[in-house]
C-alpha cells in the first residue's frame, strides 16, 4: 500500500515552503514518525515525521524546492522491506533508459495540463512572463520557481539595443576576491518582504517620549529576591511593560485593532508579541492574554519563549494572532529608534537602553535612570491624540507603578 507524504500544515499567513534537507532517499527503511526531511519557511523550521512504516518510495519534491500547504513531498511503501528498494530504483532506471526512435536527443514531450509552483507563478509576475516562456524542469514539464529564474537570466544575457541598468555596480577584481556572497535565508527573505510591505502599506508615523525608570527599579530592586524566590522567575522590566500596555490598550482600543479591507476589527484580548532577537533573525513569539495575567506568568511565558526562540524550536501556532508588539532595542544598547509595524498590528512601542541623565524635577535639577520609549503607529486608524495618549499613559503606569494596581 502507497502512503502519501504531504506537507504539513503551515499556519496563519503561511502558503508555501522551501525543503531544506531530506534526511532519507528513496529505498530507505523507515519508520512511523521518522524524520523524513526539514522545511524551512517564512518563520520556523519544521520536521516532517513518516506517517507510516516502510520503505521510501519516490521522492517528489527535491531539496532546495518550494512546495505549497498540503503538497506532495514523497511517496511511502507502506510494510515493504528495504530489501524491495532496488527493484524499484531499476523499474525507475529502465524507464529513464527508454529513448525516442531515431539517432539525435530526443524532443521534449509536450507540456500536460500541470500546476505550476506557486512561489514559480509569483516569479513570473514580478518578471512580466508567462509560463509559455518558460522551460519546467519539475514533475511533468511543471515550472518551478529556479526555471523562472534561468529563463529570466537567459533573457537578461541576451544582446539588447540599450544598457540595462544592474542591482550593483561593477566591483574590482581585487575587493570582488575579499567579497562573499551567501543567499538570504528564507527567514531573512520574509523579515526584509514584510517591513518593506509594511512601510509600504501602513501610513506609518512614530511619536516619542520618555520615562523615568527609578521607581520601576526601585520596586524590582526591593521585591526581585522575594520574588525570584516564590515564582522560580527573575523579575525583570519586561512584565512591567506589558503591564503598562495592556492598561493603556483599553484605553485606546485603537491601537490593539487592525483594518480588514474596509473594517476595524476592534480586539477585545491582547496578544502581546515581544520581539527577541536570533542567530538566524528577529522573530516575534506571542504572549497570548497578557491582560489576564500576572507578572511572574508573564515573566514566565517570557522566558520560556525567549529560549525556544533561540533554539528554533517555536512552533507556528506561537508567533501567530499578536495583536500588539514591544521591542526592546535597549538590550543591544540602542538609545533611540523608531520601530516598523508588524502588519497587520496597529501600534509597536520601542523600548530603549537606560541612561542616566540630569531632568528638571521639583524646579531641581537631578540625575535619573531615563528610556526613550517610540510608538510607531498605523496613522490611518490611529489618530494622533490617540498615539499621544496611549504614550503617555504608558509612561504615568512605569513611573508610579501604583497605579496597575489600582487601574488607573
Amino acid at each position: 500500500m502507497t502512503v502519501e507524504v504531504r506537507v504539513p500544515a503551515l499556519g496563519e499567513s503561511v502558503t508555501e515552503a522551501t525543503i531544506a534537507t531530506w534526511f532519507k532517499k528513496p529505498g530507505d527503511a523507515v519508520a512511523v514518525d521518522e524524520i523524513l526531511c526539514e522545511l524551512e519557511t517564512d518563520k520556523v523550521s519544521l520536521d516532517v515525521p513518516s506517517p507510516a512504516a516502510g520503505v521510501l518510495g519516490e521522492i517528489v519534491a527535491q531539496e532546495g524546492e518550494t512546495v505549497a500547504a498540503a503538497a506532495l513531498l514523497a511517496t511511502i511503501n507502506e510494510g515493504a522491506t528495504a530489501a524491495a528498494a532496488p527493484k524499484a530504483e531499476a523499474k525507475a532506471e529502465a524507464a529513464a533508459a527508454v529513448n525516442s526512435p531515431g539517432a539525435g536527443p530526443e524532443t521534449p514531450a509536450a507540456r500536460k495540463d500541470v500546476e505550476d509552483a506557486p512561489s514559480a507563478k509569483k516569479a513570473m509576475a514580478e518578471a512580466g512572463i508567462s509560463a509559455a516562456q518558460v522551460q519546467g524542469s519539475g514533475r511533468d514539464g511543471r515550472v518551478m520557481k529556479e526555471d523562472v529564474a534561468k529563463a529570466v537570466a537567459s533573457a537578461a544575457a541576451a544582446p539588447a539595443p540599450a544598457p540595462v541598468s544592474v542591482p550593483r555596480a561593477p566591483v574590482p577584481a581585487d575587493d570582488a576576491a575579499r567579497e562573499e556572497r551567501v543567499k538570504m535565508t528564507k527567514l531573512r527573505q520574509t523579515i526584509a518582504r514584510r517591513l518593506k510591505d509594511s512601510q509600504n502599506t501602513a501610513a506609518m508615523l512614530t511619536t516619542y517620549n520618555e520615562v523615568d525608570m527609578s521607581g520601576i527599579m526601585g520596586l524590582r530592586n526591593e521585591y526581585k529576591d522575594v520574588f525570584e524566590k516564590k515564582h522560580g522567575v527573575k523579575l525583570g522590566f519586561m512584565s512591567f511593560f506589558v503591564k503598562a500596555c495592556c492598561h493603556a490598550l483599553k484605553e485606546v482600543p485603537e491601537v490593539n485593532a487592525e483594518i480588514d479591507g474596509t473594517d476595524i476589527v476592534y480586539k477585545n484580548y491582547v496578544h502581546m508579541g515581544v520581539a527577541v532577537g536570533t542567530p538566524s533573525g528577529l522573530v516575534v513569539p506571542v504572549v497570548r492574554d497578557a491582560d489576564q495575567m500576572g507578572f511572574a506568568a508573564i515573566e514566565k511565558k517570557i522566558a520560556e519563549l525567549g529560549v525556544r526562540a533561540r533554539d528554533g524550536k517555536l512552533s507556528m501556532a506561537e508567533m501567530a494572532g499578536g495583536s500588539f508588539t514591544i521591542s526592546n532595542g535597549g538590550v543591544y544598547g540602542s538609545l533611540m529608534s523608531s520601530p516598523i509595524l508588524n502588519p497587520p498590528q496597529s501600534g509597536i512601542l520601542g523600548m530603549h537602553k537606560i541612561q542616566d541623565r540630569p531632568v528638571v524635577v521639583n524646579g531641581q535639577i537631578v540625575i535619573r535612570p531615563m528610556m526613550y520609549l517610540a510608538l510607531s503607529y498605523d496613522h490611518r486608524i490611529v489618530d494622533g491624540k490617540g498615539a499621544v495618549t496611549f504614550l503617555v499613559r504608558v509612561k504615568e503606569a512605569l513611573e508610579d507603578p501604583r497605579r496597575l494596581l489600582m487601574d488607573l
